[in-house]
């Protein structure tokens, strides 16, 4: 049986054969049509000679015209060809009516044709009609009495039976090369699909694995040289497999040993793949049919797999949940190949003790800020009182009581920060009404409160608007308090002479105010930790200016409270730059 590749083949050989013999016989059948009407016309013209029109006109300007002409074209009856298929008729010029006619059967019903027409318009029909059925020719004669047409017809019978005979003969030829090209188109179809079922073959072992089984081809055309393309192939991919696995067990073996959890998850949010230690903190029976969303959504991570497929860019990557009695830090990524998403991983970091330590130094804080507020202002009390007493080495005293009361002033002002996060974390703050809150004016106060401290230092502080943001509510004190709080520390950290921008506008359903300097930044290596408590960059700088590590950590707390978010991003000797967004 014909299969595949070997029936186009022969399919294309029988159609080429067709077309080949159709158009050689169509070509011959019009050429013999064509010949038998040149041939015709040819003939009459040179019988119709002018001697031959003047002597029959002569004829018919006698007595007895009709038969005088008549008489004369049956003397012609050789050169004309007249037989049983061919005949003549003489008409009259004026009517086109038979008068005379060679053959009285033929001539019975016979029409004005094309070539009578023009005869009576006395023009020599000779118009050659290969769709009629007949071939005609018509002279005009010209007579005194009125005229005459000898009109000459060609049934086209004889002109059939050679057509006939000759589409026989095609349909024969036809009939045979259909056949013999059947015959060479199969023959050579299995030249070339018999190499072809051996490579099919020998990439059916190759899609297996069995990359040791390709023997060399020995046939040294396109398709041996291809069959021995696929074993070099099959060489390089199997050298290629083993490199891949071995890196493929290192990974396996990293993975398997960290102390990080790790989650990957694909298109479709099934869990493809995970490690012993991340089985140990989620504790999950049914890993198999564990989904991203429904996982996530258990655990109160307030992230969806869509998230971070459709809006990563707009997606804080990272989050913080409480399960199993343990602090999990989580970092989402997507996982890309080609351009493309595949999938998202999921870094599990157990942050317990490091939140327990937290939770420990908070309370510490909480505890010694009450202990230490009331000895403090009995402190302060003291040395306000000996300042305006009489000392001996009045010089003396007077700079150590400054001193004092210096000190004592920073230590208050720790302690006010301890009690604020302390009230902050235990959310122990007064609930109050929320405020109508126009940004612009807000901000625009602030600037001018802090006009005089940036005027000291010959610092400019600008406030400007990227675009509207209407009334919102909120706790307005809480948010001037973390502002005035951001500003005094843009203008603690930049150098004589520097510049802080305040800016708000809105974005989506927040408003957000950017406060910019171009003070002396933050190390990138300290960008992480600079919302910590009691955490300073420059531990020195920072008591020298009056700070205690705790304005930032306050401002976050107080920015989370009221449902927003702060940020800082900052380059060293460039300037720093913090955003608030709030819900608007």
């Amino acid at each position: 049986m014909l299969k595949g590749i070997q029936y186009k083949i022969v399919l294309i050989f029988v159609l080429l054969t067709i077309s080949i013999i159709t158009v050689v016989g169509s070509f011959m059948l019009v050429n013999i049509v064509n010949f038998y009407n040149e041939e015709f016309s040819v003939m009459m013209s040179k019988v119709f000679n002018d001697d031959l029109v003047y002597q029959l006109e002569q004829y018919a300007n006698a007595d007895n015209s009709l038969e005088n002409v008549s008489t004369a074209v049956n003397s012609y009856i050789g050169p004309l060809g007249l037989d049983t298929y061919r005949f003549y008729c003489i008409l009259d010029l004026k009517s086109g009516n038979v008068l005379k006619s060679s053959d009285s059967l033929l001539s019975a019903n016979l029409g004005k044709t094309d070539n009578i027409i023009m005869a009576m318009s006395g023009l020599r029909g000779d118009l050659a009609n290969t769709d009629k059925n007949y071939m005609d020719y018509a002279v005009p004669i010209n007579s005194d009495n009125g005229g005459y047409i000898v009109y000459i017809r060609d049934t086209k019978e004889e002109l059939d039976s050679i057509t006939n005979n000759v589409l026989i003969i095609v349909l024969q030829a036809l009939l045979l090369a259909v056949f013999t090209s059947v015959i060479i188109g199969y023959l050579l179809s299995k030249t070339i699909t018999v190499p072809i079922i051996t490579l099919t073959k020998r990439a059916e072992k190759l899609a297996t694995g069995e990359f040791d089984s390709i023997e060399p081809s020995k046939e040294n055309d396109e398709i041996g040289r291809l069959s021995n393309a696929f074993g070099y192939m099959a060489q390089e991919l199997s050298k290629n497999i083993n490199v891949v696995n071995e890196e493929k067990n290192k990974v396996e073996t990293i993975l398997q040993n960290m102390t990080d959890g790790i989650l990957a998850f694909d298109l479709e949010q099934k869990l493809i793949h995970t490690n012993p230690e991340a089985q140990h903190m989620i504790l999950a029976s049914d890993l198999e049919n564990l989904t991203f969303d429904s996982f996530f959504k258990k655990v109160d991570a307030d992230i969806t797999f869509g998230d971070l497929i459709y809006m990563k860019s707009e997606t804080d990557p990272e989050r913080q949940i409480e399960y199993n009695s343990r602090y999990l830090k989580l970092n989402f990524a997507p996982i890309e190949s080609d351009g493309k998403i595949i999938g998202v991983l999921v870094v599990m970091h157990d942050i317990t003790n490091r939140e327990k330590l937290e939770l420990s130094r908070r309370e510490f804080v909480s505890n010694v800020s009450h202990e230490l507020r009331t000895p403090l202002t009995t402190v302060k009390s003291y040395a306000e009182t000996l300042l305006d007493g009489a000392i001996e080495d009045k010089e003396l005293q007077t700079s150590f009581l400054s001193v004092i009361i210096k000190e004592a002033d920073r230590m208050t002002r720790i302690v006010k920060d301890l009690l604020t996060l302390s009230r902050l974390d235990e959310a122990q703050t007064e609930a109050k009404e929320p405020d109508d809150i126009n940004l612009q004016m807000l901000l625009e106060g602030v600037a001018e409160k802090m006009y005089i401290t940036a005027k000291k230092k010959n610092q400019e502080i600008t406030y400007k608007k990227i675009n509207d943001v209407a009334v919102f509510k909120n706790d307005r004190d809480k948010l001037e308090q973390v502002v005035i709080n951001i500003v005094s520390n843009a203008i603690k950290y930049t150098p004589e002479g520097g510049k802080i921008d305040i800016v708000s506008g809105k974005a989506y359903n927040d408003a957000f105010i950017k406060v910019i300097d171009n003070g002396i930044g933050i190390p990138k290596e300290n960008l992480s930790r600079i919302f910590e408590r009691f955490y300073r960059v420059d531990k020195a700088r920072s008591r020298d200016t009056g700070g205690t590590g705790l304005g930032l950590a306050i401002a976050k707390q107080i920015i989370e409270s009221l449902g927003g978010n702060i940020s800082i991003t900052s380059e060293f000797g460039v300037g720093t730059e913090v955003v608030i967004t709030i819900p608007a």
